[in-house]
């Protein structure tokens, strides 16, 4: 079915564009990873990629579903975090930045960051009031992406994918037109600069393929003209030099990766369709550059969000610029994503320590991936029978579920995970079995998606619906990996379900609740997902929560403290417990950053 075009930029056209360019991206993923060979040959661009845009277009979702939904969350929020109210649905500065924050925040190695990048740069020109909606502003906001993008990285290597955005952006600064005009233009300055890319990067050339990184923005740039044209961008899907209209590559055992076949004779494929004849050649890996065995480079890559201020992130610059390389630091407004390559991965780590307080760090060791490896190739890890993962929504979880066995998906607040990388976090916990705990409602159809999706290749999976982390530690309790896959799940399946769970947070703004109206900062107890009690003070909400969880009977109590609450509040709980509830054990733990002041279970 035809798309139908937008006419102007406006919020449902960014939510357009997001949904399609996923769909293209998906649907390119293992032809994009294949080609990836610069910086690092790790064969996780086109992944990267993709779960990057997911981020951005689950941001974008989460600004119309609460514009639809109104005020009805029981922390006082929307259900897109803004606490917007009606159903005018949103502006386009609400979807242009959801789309810059959400691709931040969910920036996946070097090729994502600076896909962040452009997407954040094109926001800063759509969320301006005053600009046109119209091609003149697609074509200042193309133009301000490339800009951007390019001072971010710390130091440019043409091309790559920042080539690709700069020609996109001057043929786009040459159009004159509609939106759809503009981004024919820049979809078509884009796919010649990127036939051009292997005589701009000799590895590229040598492995006969084009720049990964910007064989991905290509296809993004295909949905912005699928998005106001309606018609589906035609244009050659391989992935090699010559597919692109560039020079013919040298025989070789990569030359033949992406050559597509040729459309009806017309000399024209369909850019995001199923990619026949992608091979991949000696080396896979980032960001469109080939490989060569025994290419030396930093063993680790290190990413993070940061907290800080514009002038403590130049000093980072320098700092971790010293350390290592393919340094891309993104994002303003105190909120940063930084990612580098470099051997000292823990220096990294404390760089942005000093400059702010860095978290979601993920620090990857490509050896463990024989990207910079020598020699005879180690044999595949072998798969264990079962795996457990889990989202856990603090450090402290996270070290608990780990300490069990678990590989474990970090959710911070307001930043739920992907389905893509719960897909991921299958993949490295490398099981034949695996059991999934979401332990969280909002992400049920989340984990669906993705248990869905490696099914396909090969795992056997079970979705268990944890609404909360307390209910995946009683499912964890009773797993035994020697007993027969089925009758573990049905047993974890009836732990959890055997377990009430309860949270004690802070409302941020006035909202009608089940218990009654609630202001800003007042204390909400909520059972099963619902407000029960609202207060002032923290101890004394939660023994009214503990008071009602346990009055219909229990044999064990769990409390998980996020950082703000103090340990008197624990001991008074436990005290309570001791005192008025014989027979009942407590237990606790530290979340860490979990976003609730404190989270109950009662078995």
């Amino acid at each position: 079915m035809a798309q139908v075009p937008q006419t102007f930029f406006d919020a449902l056209a960014v939510r357009t564009w997001c949904g399609l360019a996923l769909e293209t991206l998906g649907r390119a993923r293992e032809e994009i990873d294949a080609i990836n060979v610069y910086p690092v040959a790790d064969g996780d661009t086109g992944t990267n990629l993709y779960l990057t845009l997911e981020s951005a277009a689950a941001a974008v979702e989460a600004v119309f579903a609460g514009h639809a939904a109104g005020p009805v969350s029981a922390t006082g929020l929307d259900a897109a975090g803004s606490g917007a109210t009606g159903s005018e649905g949103p502006t386009l500065a609400d979807a242009a930045r959801a789309m810059a924050h959400g691709a931040l925040i969910g920036a996946r190695g070097n090729s994502g960051t600076i896909l962040a990048q452009l997407l954040r740069g094109m926001a800063q020109v759509l969320a301006d009031e005053d600009a046109p909606a119209d091609g003149r502003g697609l074509r200042l906001a193309l133009r301000q992406a490339a800009d951007s993008a390019r001072r971010a990285v710390a130091h440019p290597v043409e091309g790559t994918v920042l080539t690709v955005a700069s020609a996109a952006a001057e043929a786009a600064d040459a159009a004159e037109g509609d939106c759809g005009t503009v981004a024919r233009a820049a979809y078509g300055g884009a796919r010649t600069a990127l036939a051009a890319t292997p005589g701009q990067l000799p590895v590229l050339e040598r492995a006969g393929v084009v720049d990964a990184g910007g064989r991905g923005l290509v296809a993004v740039l295909g949905a912005l003209v699928e998005t106001f044209t309606g018609e589906r961008a035609r244009g050659v899907v391989g992935t090699s030099a010559t597919a692109f209209g560039g020079p013919a590559s040298s025989p070789g055992p990569a030359s033949s990766v992406g050559s597509a076949p040729v459309d009806g004779g017309t000399g024209e494929c369909d850019l995001a369709g199923t990619g026949e004849g992608t091979g991949s050649g000696p080396g896979e890996g980032a960001d469109g550059a080939v490989a060569v065995p025994g290419a030396e480079g930093p063993a680790f890559e290190v990413i993070y969000l940061l907290d800080a201020e514009d002038t403590a992130v130049e000093r980072l610059r320098e700092r971790l610029d010293a350390l290592g390389d393919s340094l891309v630091v993104v994002g303003g407004d105190g909120l940063w994503n930084v990612h580098v390559h470099v051997d000292d991965a823990g220096a990294a780590v404390e760089a942005g320590i000093e400059a702010g307080r860095p978290h979601r760090i993920r620090i990857t060791h490509f050896g463990a991936g024989d990207v910079h490896t020598t020699g005879a190739e180690r044999p595949p890890r072998e798969r264990a029978e079962r795996a457990i993962v889990a989202v856990v929504p603090g450090e402290g979880l996270a070290g608990l579920y780990a300490e069990a066995g678990a590989t474990t998906v970090l959710a911070r607040p307001g930043e739920p995970p992907a389905s893509g990388e719960l897909v991921q976090a299958v993949r490295r916990a490398h099981a034949r079995e695996v059991v999934l705990l979401p332990n969280d409602a909002d992400l049920r159809h989340t984990a669906a998606a993705a248990a869905e999706q490696v099914r396909a290749e090969g795992v056997r999976v079970a979705l268990i619906p944890t609404r909360s982390a307390v209910q995946g530690i009683a499912a964890l309790a009773v797993h035994e990996p020697d007993r027969r896959f089925d009758e573990d799940v049905v047993s974890m399946t009836s732990a959890a379900g055997a377990t009430r769970y309860a949270e004690v947070t802070v409302a941020e703004r006035q909202s009608w609740t089940m218990a009654g109206i609630c202001q800003a900062g007042d204390v909400l107890g909520l059972i099963d997902g619902d407000v029960v009690v609202i207060g002032s003070d923290v101890t004394v909400v939660a023994e009214a929560v503990l008071d009602r969880m346990l009055s219909a009977g229990g044999e064990m109590v769990t409390l998980v403290l996020g950082d703000d609450v103090p340990d008197t509040v624990a001991e008074h709980l436990e005290g309570r417990v001791r005192e008025g509830y014989l027979a009942v054990d407590t237990v606790l733990y530290r979340g860490g950053r979990q976003g609730a002041l404190l989270l109950i279970g009662v078995e």
